[in-house]
């Protein structure tokens, strides 16, 4: 079966793989012809003693070798919430992606860099009431690089948009295949 490209689908802190917004997002991929997969960092998250955030250095890396082989095989999509959003991002500036979609994304992290991304299609999703990250502060990073931004009633989990957070998603793969179509 060919696919349209593929996608990795990467769970916020403390929360997995099988997380009902990564679950949609992979549901849509599906539907749309898109590969995908939904690593897993719970064992990451759970290693306090390297940071509050637990193992944030070996979780991008174990973003970004499972990239790097998706990457080499066709196109490919980071989608991510939280700091899946932050690793998501941060693998795009070292790995050719079509695209990132970015869920409730932390522009700043403590001692952490910055958020950084490749300048490719970009959505973003995120909750006004987001009681970790300013909305404000998402749409000053967005709008340089003219991202897609749908802010939404919500906080930072964007639990009561799960289906908005789909839709926004569908719409950007929609885009890519268009796209590449042309």
């Amino acid at each position: 079966m060919t696919t349209r490209g593929h996608c990795i689908l990467s769970h916020g802190f403390e929360s997995g793989p099988d997380a009902t917004k990564v679950t949609a997002l992979a549901e849509v991929a599906q539907r749309l012809g898109w590969s995908h997969e939904r690593p897993d960092y719970t064992d990451l998250d759970a290693c306090r003693e390297v940071s509050d955030l637990g193992d944030v250095p070996t979780r991008l890396q174990r973003l970004l070798g499972l990239a790097t082989q998706a990457a080499a095989r066709g196109p490919l999509v980071l989608a991510g919430s939280s700091l899946g959003a932050w690793i998501s991002a941060r693998v795009s500036l070292q790995v050719p992606v079509a695209g990132l979609f970015l869920m409730a994304p932390p522009i700043a992290m403590g001692p952490a860099p910055r958020l950084d991304a490749a300048a490719v299609p970009t959505s973003i999703v995120h909750g006004w009431d987001d009681e970790l990250i300013p909305a404000a502060d998402v749409v000053e990073w967005a709008r340089p690089r003219r991202a897609r931004v749908l802010l939404v009633d919500d906080s930072h989990r964007l639990s009561d948009n799960v289906q908005a957070s789909v839709d926004a998603f569908a719409a950007l793969l929609d885009g890519l295949s268009q796209g590449a179509a042309r």
